[in-house]
């Protein structure tokens, strides 16, 4: 396990710095909009391309990736259901912020070592990587920029509807990652890399400014956002790895190591980008923010005790 807590140390470490420095006045609020931005607009996109275009895609067609998808899809679907019942109508952007913190994953920095550790390969994380920034967040995405035109008044056209998902930055990112995998192009290591070096800037900035956020922006679980914080996080941590569980072993039948890493997988907690996504549409910040904060530290019990359990 000191592969994946070490993971959980490096993450809080980077936020503390991040606490630190906005204590202390060195960084501001418009220091943390930059640093959002700068991981939104180059670090992402590069990091993505990196990951996917190296990728084993051959996990596409595994049964393991159809459970996975089948937790995110109704996971995801109950938070939409329940925030309809218990929390009224609800805008656009916020159901997509709040859905997307209840059904989507941290398999990238937090993921990578938890998976070597748990389930012995870091490949497990490759397909729901793919799937969340290939399908999830492309339509995410198109919501969010779909909210915000609706909110300027711009009336889309159908090809601007139709082009949503390929015009945001982490979107073209993986997608042409995904080209240029299925194409089987080697980039010569003069173009690689300063592409990884600009890659690196994604999760430290995006850290950084949620170190930020904690110190400037009310304390976790205060302000009109908790009654959806409090519908999103128990979805993430608890029911969204007890379904992957149960489809994986009472419905598709799965052996025994691959129901452990669906479980593990959907177990992880609330993946950082949401938190910079969140910041990039100015929607639901503080739910974002919060839904990382609580599960990541909610997760760490879940995890251990499903891996020993299954294991």
């Amino acid at each position: 396990m000191q592969a994946a807590l070490s993971g959980y140390l490096t993450i809080w470490s980077v936020i503390g710095v991040g606490w630190v420095v906005a204590h202390f006045g060195v960084l501001t609020e418009s220091h943390r909009r930059m640093l959002s931005r700068l991981a939104f607009t180059i670090g992402s996109p590069a990091l993505l391309f990196s990951l996917v275009s190296r990728a084993d895609l051959s996990h596409l067609f595994s049964r393991t990736l159809v459970v996975s998808a089948l937790a995110i899809a109704l996971a995801g679907a109950i938070y939409l259901v329940a925030a309809r019942l218990l929390l009224g109508r609800g805008d656009l952007p916020g159901r997509v912020i709040g859905t997307l913190s209840s059904a989507y994953t941290n398999a990238g920095n937090l993921g990578l070592p938890i998976a070597a550790y748990v389930l012995g390969d870091m490949t497990w994380m490759a397909p729901i990587i793919l799937i969340q920034v290939g399908v999830l967040q492309p339509i995410a995405l198109a919501l969010l920029d779909l909210g915000a035109a609706r909110a300027e008044g711009v009336r889309l056209t159908w090809w601007r509807y139709a082009s949503l998902p390929v015009r945001n930055p982490i979107t073209l990112g993986t997608v042409a990652g995904l080209a240029m995998n299925a194409s089987g192009i080697v980039l010569p290591d003069l173009v690689w890399e300063p592409i990884e070096m600009v890659g690196q800037l994604a999760v430290p900035a995006m850290l950084l400014a949620f170190g930020i956020s904690l110190r400037l922006d009310p304390l976790p679980g205060r302000g009109p956002h908790v009654g959806e914080l409090a519908l999103a996080t128990p979805i993430k941590v608890l029911l969204h790895p007890a379904i992957a569980y149960a489809l994986g072993a009472w419905v598709f039948h799965l052996g025994l190591p691959d129901v452990l890493a669906v479980t593990v997988i959907a177990a992880l907690p609330t993946a950082q980008n949401i938190y910079l996504i969140a910041g990039r549409y100015h929607v639901r910040t503080l739910l974002a923010r919060d839904a990382i904060f609580i599960s990541t530290i909610a997760s760490i019990p879940v995890i251990v005790a499903a891996s020993t359990w299954l294991r």
